[in-house]
């Protein structure tokens, strides 16, 4: 599972001209379901992502996770960074799990994300949806975190 990761001071998302998740300071979250992951992948990457310090404490230092700084979370799904890129000028998508089995796993990241943090302060897109994302990068600080067995690369 992979997941990149964005400190925001805005982030919303759009599908079909409605604005359907928008969150306050906090994460944007793009997250990516891969072959091997599972229910265990999901709750390791959520806690990893929900402690993970990007935010700076009172001397600059990026010492305070979304937790201590009380923020919110955006989950949009984006099966593209399970693509292979590195051959060739088309991406491949063969390490992305099945739309159904990557759907499951995606609700069920939002669902833990829900219960660590509280329903209101996590906001989600829409699995298969042609949405658009709107944010406003913050420092820019831009991470790509990735957890589980990743699918063995050629």
């Amino acid at each position: 599972m992979k997941g990149l990761l964005q400190r925001v001071s805005h982030a919303s998302v759009t599908v079909a001209g409605e604005t359907i998740a928008e969150i306050p300071a906090g994460l944007l979250l793009l997250l990516a379901v891969e072959k091997p992951d599972d229910s265990t992948t999901v709750k390791t990457l959520c806690r990893k992502i929900l402690g993970y310090r990007v935010f700076p404490d009172d001397q600059g230092r990026m010492n305070r996770c979304l937790q201590d700084i009380n923020g919110s979370l955006l989950v949009v799904p984006q099966f593209t960074l399970a693509a292979d890129t590195r051959s060739g000028s088309r991406p491949g998508f063969s390490r992305a799990a099945s739309p159904e089995c990557a759907q499951a796993l995606f609700h069920e990241f939002v669902a833990e994300s829900q219960a660590l943090l509280g329903a209101e302060r996590v906001g989600e897109g829409r699995f298969g949806a042609d949405m658009k994302v709107a944010l406003v990068n913050d420092g820019p600080v831009t991470f790509l975190l990735q957890v589980g067995g990743v699918a063995k690369r050629g």
